[in-house]
């Protein structure tokens, strides 16, 4: 049996052919990087202003290393065209995508309220089993 992927059942990867080639078409044209000031060490890199009240539990995209808007952006264009997103849709996106920077690094995006753009943080070391996962999907689906 395999490994139980999230204990949150919108939080898991959908088979690559889960859906046709033309919804990761579409996908990839109607989403962006929009990303959220509470999970960014560096707010003012991406054009924010600094957060009314910061939230200390939130995972950061660039807590470990400086990650501008541009790989950001480049990040999750690649975590859909590797078809890394999750099976729970929301209209017509996937609630999550998934990608892996060059240094191995997993990071989650999750589609924000406006239900048009994505923010992403990297998934931290006690998220073990998911970014292990991610990794492993991210090397098979190469």
């Amino acid at each position: 049996m395999p490994k139980r992927q999230s204990n949150n059942p919108k939080r898991r990867i959908a088979p690559p052919e889960a859906f046709p080639e033309s919804f990761y078409d579409a996908v990839a044209a109607s989403s962006r990087y929009g990303g959220s000031a509470n999970h960014k060490k560096r707010w003012s890199d991406y054009g924010f202003e600094r957060p009314a009240s910061p939230r200390g539990t939130k995972s950061l995209c660039d807590g470990m290393r400086k990650l501008l808007k541009a790989e950001a952006e480049e990040l999750l264009a690649r975590g859909i065209a590797r078809r890394m997103v999750s099976k729970h849709l929301v209209d017509d996106l996937p609630k999550y995508v998934w990608a892996v920077d060059d240094a191995g690094e997993p990071y989650e995006a999750k589609l924000g309220e406006d239900g048009r753009s994505y923010h992403g943080y990297r998934l931290e070391e006690n998220e073990h089993e998911m970014r292990e996962l991610v990794q492993k999907e991210w090397k098979a689906r190469e």
